[in-house]
């Protein structure tokens, strides 16, 4: 019994290839399960990289022309047709052990394979061409180098258009209309696709893309983009959830009575994808895109889109950069200039005035100095080099002094404070809102620090010193050597306005009204007072007194003016 088993096993192991070679013939190729391309239906198909998609299809007896059109989405691709033609027609009935299918019962026939179209890009083409012998089969083949992707596939037989695709005119270019700082407007050739039919809308219609990046040569392109622009921005999302993980733990352990809650936040963060928005869907070829940036370069796309078929063309895109902000006029500040600047007090005057200032010398520095003429208004001052903000503040009705350093060139903006209520002019004239400053930029102050003020700029006038010809005044110094001046000038008795405007120059003041200049120095702080005795004054008239501090480097600090009557009888 043991002998004849193993007598059987060894002749089932020596005569088991043998049979298995006279049931499969040298010529049949082992195949995978064919796909077969179906006639005026899009057909989508995946394609694996580096992997070759084949499809298989064959022709009615009385065609006699044929289109096969592909359409690759976001990557290049490989694409070919071929066709196998028979010497003789395979029999209606195989007498092979298993069953095969169509393209398999081709290749165990006698014939040759002919490839009559290749292509290799990542635009729409199509092949048009004669049909071959009847008793032929199409092979069409597909392959990506770069990475997975989606193509569509489109068989159409007999002549004239598939109508599965939208009809580009002779010039499929986009057109740029108009460029503005926030809008572009485009316009096309119009599609023969796009027609109205008894009032109905049609099937077909534009569908214009914008975008930062580039071009698109598809639909399908864009949407792939855009689906990865989303998908770059939720993986961010989910790397900045991570990190709240931890407090997310301990807000669930504090929230275990109030489940809903938890499921409203968790189902908020399910990441979901939309296709991408048209900026125009319209019937007509002209789109103005607005809400645009100033200054930046777009691209733009248009599509004719078959809305029942799920198909488009693209037209070859354009692009366009959006004007840039209208930038104010920056006057250029020379050295040591007095520059008088009118701004308007109201809220409307929301636009300042712009200088620029270039210290000389190799180190970069120099003295900003700012006087408004109008004890109520306030001035922002701000000061910038290569779009950086240096420094930014309020000046009022002090004389301000602002250090400029490390920086070639300086960009100052002068922006006028809004008053309050309270200061509207009545009868709404707004001249009399307007106000005056002076300012002055100067190289020559080399210190690392603004010049020191006084510690106040009020005169004294010694009442017992006072006599029918003369007063005596004091007033604060600085621990710089620097040279004081001093102004007289008669006025009424009864005048009312008795002080002298803040922004009066001394340099514009009649010769006869200044008195005398002094040099003053004093290295405490606490006694640098000086003195002077005005004479050659009437008796019993009032004088209104100023004194400016002249600096080198800087406008001249006026004290505020003081009034002093000389004694009627002495």
């Amino acid at each position: 019994m043991a002998l004849s088993w193993c007598l059987c096993l060894a002749m089932a192991l020596f005569s088991g290839p043998a049979t298995i070679h006279t049931l499969a013939p040298e010529n049949e190729v082992t195949l995978h399960p064919t796909t077969w391309l179906s006639e005026n239906r899009v057909t989508p198909v995946h394609l694996p990289k580096g992997r070759t998609r084949r499809l298989y299809f064959t022709l009615k007896k009385k065609a006699d022309l044929l289109s096969v059109t592909v359409s690759p989405c976001a990557v290049p691709i490989e694409w070919s047709l071929a066709v196998r033609t028979l010497k003789d027609k395979p029999p209606k009935k195989a007498h092979w052990s298993s069953k095969k299918s169509m393209p398999e019962v081709w290749w165990r026939g006698s014939g040759r394979e002919v490839r009559i179209y290749t292509y290799t890009g990542n635009a729409v083409d199509t092949y048009t061409g004669p049909a071959y012998a009847p008793a032929s089969i199409y092979i069409l083949r597909l392959k990506s180098n770069e990475q997975d992707t989606q193509v569509s596939a489109y068989l159409h037989e007999g002549p004239g258009p598939t109508g599965a695709f939208p009809e580009l005119p002779s010039d499929p270019r986009v057109h740029t209309l108009g460029v503005g700082m926030t809008s572009v407007t485009l316009n096309w050739a119009p599609s023969s696709s796009v027609v109205v039919k008894d009032g109905h809308r049609p099937h077909h219609e534009y569908c214009v893309l914008v975008n930062h990046k580039h071009n698109y040569r598809s639909l399908c392109a864009a949407r792939e983009g855009i689906r990865k622009e989303i998908q770059s921005v939720q993986k961010r999302q989910r790397r900045d959830k991570q990190s709240k993980e931890i407090v997310w733990a301990t807000l669930k352990d504090w929230w275990w009575r109030q489940p809903d809650a938890l499921e409203n936040r968790e189902s908020s963060t399910t990441d979901k994808f939309e296709d991408p928005g048209c900026v125009c869907r319209d019937i007509e070829s002209v789109c103005t895109v607005s809400d645009l940036l100033p200054d930046t370069q777009y691209y733009f796309d248009v599509f004719v889109v078959d809305r029942v078929n799920g198909t488009s063309a693209p037209y070859t895109g354009t692009f366009a950069r959006t004007h840039e902000e209208a930038r104010p006029a920056v006057t250029s500040l020379r050295e040591g200039q007095v520059k008088w600047v009118t701004l308007s007090g109201d809220a409307s005057s929301l636009q300042g005035d712009q200088f620029r200032f270039k210290p000389r010398g190799w180190q970069q520095n120099g003295l900003l100095t700012l006087h408004t003429c109008n004890s109520t208004s306030k001035v922002k001052v701000t000061v910038s080099s290569k779009g950086r903000t240096l420094t930014s503040q309020e000046v009022g009705h002090q004389l301000a002094q602002i250090w400029l350093h490390g920086a070639p060139s300086y960009l100052i903006q002068l922006q006028a404070v809004a008053l309050g209520s309270s200061s509207t002019t009545p009868n709404g004239d707004s001249s009399k809102s307007k106000f005056c400053l002076k300012m002055q930029a100067s190289s020559a102050y080399h210190r690392r620090a603004v010049p020191v003020f006084p510690t106040t700029l009020q005169i004294k006038s010694f009442n017992k010193l006072r006599t029918c010809n003369s007063v005596t005044l004091a007033w604060m110094g600085t621990e710089e050597r620097s040279l004081y001046c001093v102004y007289r000038r008669q006025i009424p008795l009864d005048s009312k306005h008795t002080s002298t405007d803040r922004c009066i120059d001394p340099e514009s003041r009649p010769a006869n009204e200044r008195v005398l200049c002094k040099y003053f120095q004093e290295l405490n702080p606490r006694r640098a007072v000086t003195t002077a005795v005005i004479s050659e004054l009437e008796p019993g008239m009032l004088y209104v007194f100023d004194v400016y501090l002249m600096r080198r480097w800087g406008l001249p600090i006026k004290y505020h003016s003081k009034t002093v009557r000389t004694r009627s009888e002495c």
